[in-house]
């Protein structure tokens, strides 16, 4: 097997200096948070984690999972009938009453400015029929996204538990689902808005919801957020931030209990401290691969093209990350092949994990040289040409 290797100087000089690796300057130290993430949003890569892959319950911040599978999944101007469930709910409440009648996009700025459980399961039954139909859809889209380790039961958080687990999810997993949201332009409107104001569809009540989270007038670049608390999840956040061409993701979840109400705040601002001051935008890997023929063995020695669809990236870095690529073909095959068929991989190495990888394909055909392919060889080159 042939194994082209790039290292980089800056490789080579980190590992003659350091010898090993070392926990980075300025890394953040004594999180409140039981588990914490930062992600840069371009890539999905985690630039910080504690306990990121731990599950556990996590409150409101739910309600932006429960928006996305709204926005993605029903008309915003559709009619809300309000259940004598969804009334029920607990505080943080709306306070809509059974039979009365909204629009799903007002009820959506109930569910995110505020964070009103009525107004989450108004929704959920609209959009799911039901909130079990709604769940549904969420864990689906929770798969769809490789959140394989969060469990949805509630569309506003709540804690709860049935036969199949409980309402959790990972600080990596919550990263992973604010991502995704922060490409809906609709998600950042509703979240960014200060206040809205709106009636029911019939007139006879008037409310105004208000912006409660804090994080947006605390950082310069803050783009969206949301709070949770339960008892059994304590205090959470998620929240987005774009500075200085970078964009990251926070998330803490287990962030104290009663009275630390502000410790959510002081974990979030560390970890987007250290993103905004640690790292750097760099590209790494190329754009093309100049790839050495490959040896066919087809009765003889023959040669075919390959080629590498490479793509160099635009990362965030920080001091002391390392990167490698590989280039993993064969010294030679079996004819035939085909052109277009996968025949090794271009793999890049961060920091000595796979961060990405691109097939290495034939670019040319070449037939097995047996007796058939003489005869037609033969056939083609010996045979008289009859003209008419």
């Amino acid at each position: 097997m042939k194994k082209y290797l790039k290292n980089y100087p800056a490789v080579i000089l980190a590992v003659l200096l350091l010898g090993t690796v070392v926990q980075a300057e300025g890394e953040p130290e004594n999180l409140y948070a039981q588990s914490a993430v930062l992600m840069d949003a371009d890539t999905g890569r985690i630039l910080f984690e504690k306990n990121g892959g731990e599950q556990l319950p996590m409150a409101s911040t739910t309600k932006i999972m429960t928006l996305l599978v709204t926005l993605q999944n029903a008309d915003l101007d559709g009619e809300v009938t309000v259940s004598s469930y969804a009334a029920s709910m607990p505080d943080v409440q709306l306070n809509i009453r059974e039979g009365e009648r909204y629009r799903l996009r007002d009820l959506c700025y109930s569910l995110m400015l505020e964070s009103h459980n009525d107004s989450a399961v108004a929704i959920a039954e609209h959009v799911g029929g039901s909130v079990e139909g709604f769940a549904s859809m969420m864990n689906q889209k929770a798969r769809d996204l490789g959140c394989y380790h969060t469990y949805f039961i509630t569309p506003n958080g709540l804690d709860a538990s049935d036969e199949q687990g409980v309402h959790s999810t990972t600080a990596e997993d919550l990263a992973r689902i604010m991502r995704c949201c922060m490409q809906n332009d609709e998600f950042l409107t509703i979240t960014r808005e200060p206040s809205w104001s709106f009636t029911n569809l019939d007139g006879t009540r008037n409310f105004t919801v208000n912006n409660k989270n804090a994080f947006l007038n605390m950082m310069e670049g803050a783009l969206t957020g949301k709070t949770g608390f339960t008892n059994g999840a304590g205090y959470c956040y998620v929240g987005a931030l774009e500075r200085s061409g970078k964009r990251l993701i926070a998330v803490v979840l287990a962030c104290g209990w009663p009275n630390h109400k502000t410790w959510k705040w002081s974990d979030t601002q560390k970890l987007m401290n250290y993103g905004i001051e640690q790292f750097h935008r760099e590209t790494i890997g190329e754009d093309t691969i100049t790839l050495a023929p490959l040896l066919i063995e087809n009765g003889q020695t023959a040669s075919v093209r390959m080629k590498a669809d490479v793509e160099s990236r635009e990362i965030l870095m920080k001091e002391g990350d390392t990167f490698q690529m590989d280039i993993l073909v064969p010294d030679q095959l079996p004819a035939p092949v085909v052109e277009g068929e996968m025949v090794g991989t271009v793999i890049y190495y961060l920091n000595g994990e796979i961060f990405d990888l691109f097939p290495v394909c034939i670019e040319d055909s070449s037939p097995m040289i047996d007796y058939e392919w003489c005869l037609g060889q033969v056939f083609s080159r010996w045979m008289p040409v009859t003209i008419q």
